[in-house]
């Protein structure tokens, strides 16, 4: 299967492009030291379209491919990871509410979203409840035309920014996974609060927080679907959001690749650049062909779920897993090529290698994809 990309698709990625070396990649240095979210972009990112890439045009978005999505994903993360991230979330929650509500919902928020107006964010993780999603505790108990919600969330991208939060609540108490429901919380609803915003190793300009809910009252027209459909919600919404850190994880280790080669060519050793040096030599052509590898998984997975392949889920849990895999290990290596300028910060791979560890952590650590995989291969060989 080869991914050479129309002419359209070349546009589309030469605009992004553009806009991102531009406009975002100057400032992301300083985002990340001052932690500032950069919410003035947002416009001028929906403006490209790039706010609504899952929402139709009727409402104002593109109604991309994910194949496109992943390809804008990996030029973003290539200027700044922290953008590419938190509007990855953005898009997917914009996606579940086209894919899964009602007329009145979609017409209530999509707009907004595709505009630039709202912001959108994902709650699925608690205190006791990652890896083991289904076993959220967060309560949603149905009082007449709305649901009581009660509990925390956490490590939500997003958390105090986004206008918009998709949150799986436990809606029957003893009802395992198909127990969960997802409620779309509005950020100024009685009883919602954000709660610690975290100190990260990384993706500093992008916040990462606790959502507190002490007897918030959601309208019960603000669920998703049917009670009980929380949980394919969630899993619906990993498998996209597992094809985009794939694809801001190629991005990002490009970009650290484009500065390790670099640096080789003028970096001078002994009489002569240190990428005379078989030693550089090989370490750089092991990161390029990791890079293509990892890229052609992520497009691959892309076109898989476009296509509503059946091994899908397997597809985006290996693009996942390998390019986050590959976006540490060439994070690495470029800091190595680097040596003592590696290590501070007036050169930006210290950065990167900062943000490619949280890549192999969130969207389902890859010791779960890796069980994913395993699953897909042999089936469910512990009961």
């Amino acid at each position: 299967m080869l991914f050479e990309l129309d002419d359209e698709q070349q546009e589309m990625r030469d605009v992004v492009r553009k806009f991102a070396q531009n406009e975002i990649a100057p400032h992301a240095d300083s985002w990340d030291d001052e932690h500032h979210f950069p919410r003035e972009i947002f416009k001028p990112l929906a403006e490209l379209g790039l706010a609504g890439l899952l929402i139709p045009e009727e409402y104002g978005g593109l109604n991309l491919s994910r194949l496109m999505g992943a390809i804008i994903y990996e030029e973003l993360a290539q200027a700044d990871s922290s953008t590419s991230t938190w509007l990855s979330v953005h898009n997917m929650v914009a996606g579940l509410i086209n894919r899964f509500g009602n007329d009145e919902q979609r017409q209530r928020w999509l707009p907004g979203m595709a505009s630039g107006d709202l912001l959108g964010a994902f709650s699925l993780s608690e205190a006791h409840a990652g890896s083991d999603a289904a076993n959220l505790r967060t309560s949603a108990r149905r009082e007449g035309d709305h649901y009581i919600v009660n509990g925390s969330k956490f490590w939500v991208t997003n958390a105090g920014q986004a206008d918009v939060y998709t949150v799986m609540v436990r809606t029957d108490p003893n009802g395992g996974s198909k127990g969960i429901s997802t409620l779309v919380i509005e950020k100024d609803t009685p009883g919602f609060s954000i709660g610690k915003i975290e100190r990260k190793m990384g993706l500093n300009s992008d916040p990462t927080g606790e959502l507190i809910f002490e007897n918030c009252r959601v309208p019960v027209s603000h669920r998703l679907s049917d009670e009980g459909m929380g949980f394919k919600i969630a899993l619906t919404a990993l498998d996209g959001g597992r094809i985009n850190i794939g694809a801001s994880s190629v991005g990002l280790a490009q970009a650290a690749f484009d500065v390790a080669t670099r640096y080789a060519k003028e970096r001078q050793a002994f009489g002569k650049p240190i990428g005379a040096f078989q030693g550089i030599q090989f370490m750089l052509a092991d990161m390029a062909m990791k890079i293509q590898a990892a890229r052609l998984l992520v497009y691959q997975a892309a076109s898989k779920y476009d296509d509503g392949a059946p091994d899908a889920t397997m597809s985006a849990a290996m693009a996942k897993c390998f390019a986050t895999d590959t976006a540490m290990a060439v994070t690495t290596d470029a800091v190595q090529v680097l040596g003592g300028a590696g290590y501070v910060r007036d050169w930006p791979v210290e950065r990167y290698m900062r943000e490619a560890k949280v890549g192999q952590i969130v969207e389902g650590a890859n010791q779960i994809q890796r069980m994913v995989i395993a699953r897909a291969l042999l089936g469910r060989l512990d009961g």
